[in-house]
């Protein structure tokens, strides 16, 4: 993650920290890294590099902060920097259009349905 990444996606941890700032072994930076190697490489959490903090470690963070929302947060922040960037709202609207293509109501009626029941 490039410094320029970083520096966006940053605010978003420091509401994470708790009371007592970041006394932990690993930097958030190096732990994105990690769960940011994994989701682009598809390994497997045990065969993380060991370049990387402790596979244990990095999984623990990566629960830790799904549980409280942090990865969903860090995506709608992106959406809105990228949509305001493209000229367009930064909040995106949504809309969902389901159809059916073939009627099936007429086969329905003249089969019915009867479960291997015989009465």
């Amino acid at each position: 993650m490039t410094d320029k990444q970083w520096e966006i996606i940053k605010p978003v941890f420091a509401n994470y920290l708790g009371r007592y700032g970041n006394r932990a072994k690993w930097e958030k930076r190096e732990m994105v890294n990690a769960v940011l190697y994994v989701t682009n490489t598809g390994c497997q959490w045990h065969m993380l590099p060991n370049d990387f903090p402790p596979y244990k470690t990095v999984f623990s963070f990566f629960s830790r902060m799904q549980a409280k929302g942090v990865w969903e947060q860090i995506m709608m922040l992106l959406v809105r920097k990228t949509r305001e960037k493209a000229g367009r709202s930064p909040n995106p609207t949504f809309s969902l259009i389901d159809s059916q293509s073939a009627k099936t109501t007429g086969a329905a009626k003249e089969r019915g349905i009867d479960g291997g029941k015989k009465g």
